[in-house]
């Protein structure tokens, strides 16, 4: 038999990228338990309404100050709390891609 005809072919690029990917995804899951417990939150009306998310985009909490409530209408408190949702959505999400972000880049493909 000529020489390296009985040999199996190499799998360390193979190999190699696996464990890449394993260790890609162990360092994706820890990042996503600590976005689970990061907060980031959102004021909005001066300070009288503020949100508070954690980096997976779940809302923890959502504060509005008593005397605010004494002069506002209903429409105004919709577009005050509108607009602190969705600020603290925006800095959940940029809190998910600066934790997350880095990660994506380190993928073989």
């Amino acid at each position: 038999m000529a020489k390296g005809f009985n040999k199996m072919p190499a799998m360390g690029g193979q190999a190699g990228m696996l464990q890449q990917l394993q260790k890609l995804q162990r360092q994706m899951e820890e990042a996503q338990e600590k976005l689970k417990v990061e907060t980031v939150s959102a004021t909005s009306g001066g300070g009288a309404i503020k949100i508070t998310m954690t980096g997976d985009q779940r809302c923890t909490g959502v504060e509005i100050a008593p005397e605010f409530l004494k002069d506002a209408d209903a429409e105004m408190l919709q577009d005050m709390l509108l607009t602190a949702v969705n600020l603290a959505l925006d800095k959940s999400r940029e809190l998910q891609e600066k934790m997350m972000g880095p990660l994506a880049g380190g993928l073989p493909f």
